[in-house]
C-alpha cells in the first residue's frame, strides 16, 4: 500500500506555488524571494531512488531551507504523461520524470529545462510465459502493453520495432497505460506481454505471469531514462536553490550507489513494497543511478528526433530547448577546484 504520506495524482489539481517577496533593508542588499513550498513529482519506480533518499533522509529541506524553502510537499505519478500535465498546469516544481515525456510538453509551452540525469537503461520487455521468444520478430500479431504514448518506455519500445523491421502500427498492437493496469492485463490474458520499468518486471516474475526476454539496454544500449527537470521559473528567479537542488541530488545518487541495500529498503518503505522485491529488482535491472546530464544529453536528443518523427511533437527540438547544463557544470567545476 502507497505510503499515506505520499499524495497520488491521476487527475489534475488547481493548485500553484506560494512566492512571496521581501523587501531588503538596504539598497545595498538585493532583494530576495521567500520560495515556501517546493512541490516535486516522482513515480513508483527504482528509477528514482535518489528523489525518495532525499526525501527519507529529510535532505530536501534540510539543504534547501536556506533558499527561503519552508517545507516541501510530493505527488507520486503513475507516468510521466500524468506528471508532465501537472507540471504544465503549475503544480509541481521539480520533476523526477523519464526523458521524454519533457519533450511533448516543452512542445506544448512548458517552460522546463533538464538540470541533472537521474538513470539510465532499466526497464524490460516480460512475454507471457506461455508464448516462446527467440527474435522481435515473434512479437508480431501480439498486444503488448507499455506507459502511453509519448513516455520513455513507448519511445524506446516503438524505436526498437522500427530498427528490427517492425511496424508498430500494422505489425501488432500497443496499449498505452499504467504499471499495475498492465501487469493485471499481462495476468488476465488481455496483452501478451508488457514493456515496463522496475520493479514491475521483477514483480510479474514473482508472480508466475510473464519472464523477461529483452532489456532495454539490449534494445537502445545506455540510453537515457529517468531526469531531473525544474521549472524556469526557479532557474530565472532563484538560481542558487536550483543549484543546491543539483548537489542535493547528487548527494542522494551517490548514497544510493554506496549502499543498493539500504537503497532497496527505503524503495519498499516509501511505495509499499517488500524489501525482497525491491532488492531482487536493484540486483536484476540494467540501469544504472547517475547525476551527469552529458550522460543523457545525446539520447534525449535522438528521443526528440523520434519523437517528431512519431508525430509527437510540432517542432525538433533542441540542447537548448531541453536543457541547461550550467549547474551540473559548476558544481563539478568547484569539486575539481577543491
Amino acid at each position: 500500500m502507497v505510503n499515506p504520506q505520499k499524495i497520488f495524482i491521476i487527475t489534475i489539481t488547481l493548485g500553484i506555488v506560494l512566492l512571496s517577496g521581501c523587501t531588503a533593508p538596504t539598497e545595498e542588499i538585493e532583494e530576495t524571494k521567500a520560495i515556501g513550498e517546493l512541490r516535486f513529482g516522482y513515480q513508483p519506480s527504482t528509477h528514482q531512488i535518489a528523489y525518495m533518499t532525499a526525501d527519507a533522509k529529510g535532505w530536501w529541506l534540510e539543504d534547501l531551507e536556506s533558499y527561503g524553502v519552508t517545507s516541501t510537499k510530493d505527488y507520486l505519478f503513475p507516468t510521466g504523461a500524468p506528471e508532465m500535465t501537472a507540471m504544465l498546469a503549475g503544480e509541481i516544481d521539480v520533476a523526477y520524470v523519464g526523458a521524454t515525456p519533457p519533450l511533448s510538453a516543452i512542445d506544448k509551452g512548458l517552460d522546463a529545462k533538464i538540470v541533472a540525469g537521474a538513470q539510465v537503461q532499466g526497464s524490460d520487455l516480460v512475454l507471457a510465459t506461455d508464448l516462446p521468444y527467440e527474435s522481435p520478430q515473434d512479437l508480431k500479431g501480439l498486444k503488448i502493453a507499455t506507459f502511453p504514448a509519448g513516455t520513455l518506455q513507448d519511445t524506446v519500445l516503438r524505436k526498437w520495432l522500427m530498427d528490427n523491421d517492425i511496424d508498430p502500427k500494422e505489425d501488432l498492437t500497443i496499449l498505452g497505460m499504467g504499471g499495475a493496469d498492465a501487469k493485471t492485463a499481462l495476468a488476465s490474458g488481455n496483452v501478451n506481454a508488457v514493456f515496463l520499468p522496475h520493479p514491475s518486471p521483477t514483480i510479474i516474475e514473482s508472480e508466475g505471469t510473464g519472464r523477461v526476454v529483452v532489456q532495454s539496454g539490449e534494445m537502445w544500449k545506455n540510453h537515457a531514462c529517468c531526469v531531473v527537470l525544474v521549472r524556469d521559473e526557479l532557474i530565472r528567479d532563484h538560481p542558487d536553490l536550483v543549484e543546491q537542488i543539483v548537489k542535493t541530488h547528487i548527494k542522494a545518487t551517490k548514497y544510493i550507489n554506496e549502499h543498493p541495500e539500504e537503497a532497496a529498503q527505503i524503495f519498499a518503505d516509501d511505495i509499499g513494497v517488500s524489501y525482497e522485491i525491491s532488492n531482487k529488482s536493484i540486483n536484476d535491472w540494467d540501469g544504472q543511478w547517475i547525476t551527469d546530464p552529458g550522460i543523457i544529453l545525446n539520447t534525449t536528443l535522438e528521443y526528440a528526433s523520434v519523437q517528431y518523427e512519431l508525430g509527437y511533437t510540432d517542432k525538433l527540438l533542441t540542447q537548448d530547448d531541453l536543457f541547461d547544463l550550467s549547474f551540473y557544470n559548476k558544481i563539478m567545476s568547484e569539486m575539481v577546484e577543491e
